[in-house]
């Protein structure tokens, strides 16, 4: 019953709104209903035709910024907050009676949504965790991973294979699932968990989606609280025994703080790296030209993990809302409005990369793209998934350059996530 009225308040209603608004013309609904289910061309489409309307858009849904300026600024900004604003009234309070208790990547207390002091306490602890050369360390492990997989792979090179499946989500769930300590016989927990709990940062789920995905999450709650007690126990060598050990002025994380910091390791660490390495050798397998430059100069490697980030983000948009009156764009918004920064349209303005849409893995400032978002919610995986990225592509084409890419790619059914659900190829055709 719970569920159910969470769910119309949550994402009934929106949805009944924002196919009206669609119908009406209005562009960000039309992209909030198309998201990732759309082709790219669709997706991509509509962005550029809200970047013609100015470097702030108003919607009737609130205002959205297009500009690499305009969304760096937003990002950065303090005038604006992460999360969604508080229903008020009668409707917020059935909200509130109605939200499940389980963690959830976009409610407090995990660091997507959180905000000083809170955040700053939990991102100093768990940055002295995952520093550099915590990731650099693990680099050669994933080396190790990588050519595992792709040995693995050998006995079925002749044939069609998907490779989100058998390569982008067993690497880095692998990775992620020794991070957190996971046994390897619980892994597929980990990656069913990543794979149901994507959709969980949508607007709009329908009712079936919703109960699958709460489900998930409430599983993983429960897996996580058992995972958590039996590290006290037997802490062991990995980032997640290290996180659970932690202390700044003798405080750590609490049980709940914990669960929230784990599952947004694994959800941003796992899922958004899957949709790198997919869209990255998509996009190598599409451009054999820039393909035949890396081959001839290697240290080209970590550019072209740079440059896929930027034309193809793992993560298409994000959203922050107005502490108080301000401007974004020289364009005034008010206190309790909605901003959307959508990424995909700051990585291809042409204001700051040339030709925008050319895939140019020697692109000389290809790192300024906002993949990882900016400012004090700059991801805290970025040099994992860098190093992941790197790693992953550089792999895959070393051992397999002649891959073939066969009919039957489909994306993802997520709309702020955006990769491959499967990417069918046929390894030495």
């Amino acid at each position: 019953m719970k569920s159910t009225v969470h769910w119309g308040v949550a994402h009934g209603l929106p949805t009944l709104y924002l196919r009206r608004a669609a119908a009406r013309g209005d562009l960000q609904a039309q992209l909030i209903r198309v998201g990732s289910m759309g082709s790219e061309d669709a997706v991509f489409d509509l962005i550029e035709d809200i970047r013609s309307r100015g470097p702030l858009y108003r919607s009737s849904i609130g205002h959205v910024a297009t500009s690499h300026s305009a969304v760096r600024h937003l990002l950065t900004s303090d005038d604006f907050r992460t999360g969604l604003p508080n229903a008020e009234g009668t409707l917020g309070r059935i909200a509130r009676w109605a939200a499940p208790s389980t963690l959830h990547p976009v409610e407090p207390p995990s660091l997507l949504v959180t905000e000083p002091p809170d955040h700053t306490r939990y991102r100093k602890l768990v940055t002295r965790v995952f520093t550099m050369r915590a990731v650099e360390r693990l680099r050669v492990r994933t080396e190790e991973i990588a050519a595992q997989l792709l040995d693995d792979l050998e006995p079925r090179a002749t044939s069609s294979v998907d490779l989100v499946e058998a390569y982008c989500a067993q690497l880095p769930v692998t990775v992620i699932a020794e991070i957190l300590g996971v046994p390897d016989a619980e892994r597929d927990t980990v990656l069913d968990f990543g794979s149901a709990a994507a959709p969980s940062l949508d607007l709009g789920l329908g009712l079936a989606r919703y109960r699958s995905v709460s489900r998930a999450l409430a599983r993983f709650d429960h897996w996580l609280g058992d995972h958590l007690e039996h590290l006290r126990r037997e802490p062991g060598d990995n980032l997640l025994s290290q996180l659970v050990a932690a202390r700044e002025d003798g405080q750590g994380l609490s049980e709940t703080e914990l669960k929230a910091t784990a599952g947004l390791v694994l959800a941003a660490g796992f899922e958004t790296t899957v949709n790198l390495l997919g869209n990255g050798i998509a996009l190598l397998h599409d451009h054999p030209s820039e393909r035949a430059r890396v081959v001839a100069d290697p240290s080209l490697w970590a550019n072209v993990v740079e440059e896929a980030l930027r034309l193809d983000p793992p993560v298409l948009l994000t959203g922050r809302m107005a502490l108080r009156d301000t401007e974004v764009a020289g364009q005034p918004v008010r206190a309790g409005s909605m901003v959307t920064a959508i990424l995909g349209a700051a990585n291809r303005d042409p204001e700051v990369f040339e030709d925008p849409l050319r895939f140019d893995v020697g692109r000389a400032n290809a790192r300024e793209h906002i993949a990882f978002s900016a400012g004090r919610h700059h991801c805290l995986g970025a040099q994992l998934a860098r190093m992941e990225g790197e790693v992953g592509l550089r792999a895959i084409w070393d051992r397999y350059p002649d891959l073939r890419l066969d009919p039957g790619a489909r994306r993802r059914e997520t709309r702020i996530l955006r990769g491959y659900e499967r990417l069918p190829a046929t390894l030495r055709p």
